[in-house]
């Protein structure tokens, strides 16, 4: 089975090892949920340097990439910052559908519900 692209961004902090912890957390929710999950923030930082005003610009256009190639966006969080902001308004002129993390969670919990019959 061929799992869909879902596209993870959140509020990150300044902190790279705090949202390596929180975006590999997402991550594993996501990819729990029958999702293949796409975290720039994982791995852009392994390789591009931000600090270097061309290679920030190349990892913002590396993450719109990979955004357009998604087939959900999930935000992740309890909060909203500019780049969620951003990522929300790219899926929605993309018409890539955006949702929480919770609610992946929840849909993917509503077939298990007690007795587990299914009507056709």
């Amino acid at each position: 089975m061929k799992r869909p692209l879902a596209y993870i961004t959140a509020p990150w902090s300044k902190n790279p090892h705090e949202n390596a912890a929180s975006a590999a957390s997402y991550c594993r929710q996501v990819y729990d949920a029958g999702y293949s999950p796409v975290c720039p923030v994982l791995f852009l930082p392994l390789f591009l340097k931000d600090e270097i005003p061309q290679e920030h610009k190349d990892g913002i256009d590396i993450a719109r990439d990979y955004l357009r190639r998604s087939h959900v966006l999930v935000v992740c969080g309890h909060s909203t910052d500019e780049t969620v902001k951003n990522d929300i308004a790219t899926a929605e002129r993309l018409r890539i559908t955006a949702t929480t993390l919770d609610g992946i969670l929840t849909v993917k919990g509503q077939g298990r519900e007690k007795g587990g019959a299914h009507h056709a």
